[in-house]
């Protein structure tokens, strides 16, 4: 029997990342991967990636990070916002990989099955910093801490007018699609930021947890019976619990990054056997 193993962050941009991607194989012949975003920035790099895993894995799980919205100038493909994202759907499909515009697939293990949940739900700036109550407030307070996200300037939110606005859609639609889950059928929910406040509170620059989440879905581990939680971005492999649902930030991150810990890099982490 296979297993549901994860990772994120990819960024294949990196020689040494790449080199690691390259390496990533199954033990088995029935191992699922799921990927949690930021495979990398342009659409050459994240067909070349994910071309690769789903040959090699039984199947493959994606949820877009923020740098595969990025539109970046080195791109040959220009889209923005919803009609990049729509075009990497577009992509995964063709390569018989899962998206969360899917339908949500049922994964069978030794401790039964679990709906594998790929979401895909942005931020809207309520991972505010302390005293400040508005969006203004908080950005205003990350930008003097020298504190500004890529996304402000190449993460399109087109045709919405503002992020937060694609968030409120992205929060709506998923919602409506868990709520529609089988009652008794517990989950695995793959996002590329954490669906919680916690793991930002270990960031060393905390003013950057307002690109790394919403408030929205405290609960939605508990209330959509979340067996574990998959996520990345915030380049800070760990395991935490809270109401006694797991969740595993499985990124790679950048070389700097990953270097200084020893071990393996790139092991992608067990979710269930």
């Amino acid at each position: 029997m296979g297993r549901l193993l994860a990772i994120s962050d990819l960024h294949v941009a990196y020689d040494e990342n790449r080199k690691i991607t390259e390496e990533l194989r199954p033990e088995s012949d029935d191992d699922w991967l799921l990927v949690a975003g930021d495979v990398g920035e342009t659409f050459a790099d994240i067909e070349w990636a994910l071309t690769l895993l789903a040959d090699r894995f039984a199947q493959v799980v994606w949820v877009p990070g923020n740098h595969e919205l990025w539109t970046p100038a080195s791109d040959p493909v220009q889209l923005r916002g919803e009609h990049r994202y729509q075009r990497l759907v577009e992509l995964c499909r063709g390569l018989g990989v899962l998206t969360p515009e899917d339908p949500y697939a049922l994964w069978q293990g030794e401790r039964g099955p679990v709906a594998v949940a790929p979401l895909f739900l942005l931020y809207d700036y309520t991972f505010r910093p302390p005293g400040t109550r508005t969006t203004a407030e908080a950005l205003a307070v990350a930008e003097a801490a020298g504190v500004v996200c890529t996304d402000e300037y190449l993460l399109h939110p087109d045709p919405y007018p503002s992020r937060q606005a694609w968030c409120r859609a992205r929060l709506e639609y998923t919602e409506e699609r868990l709520a529609a889950l089988p009652d008794g059928v517990p989950t695995v929910l793959i996002n590329h930021h954490p669906l919680i406040r916690q793991p930002t509170r270990v960031l060393r620059h905390p003013e950057f947890a307002l690109w790394c989440g919403t408030e929205a879905t405290d609960d939605w581990p508990v209330r959509f019976r979340a067996a574990a939680v998959v996520y990345g971005h915030l380049h800070i492999p760990r395991r935490i619990t809270r109401d006694g649902v797991p969740h595993h930030e499985v990124s790679l991150g950048y070389p700097r990054e990953w270097r200084p810990r020893g071990g393996t890099p790139g092991r992608p982490v067990v979710i269930r056997a």
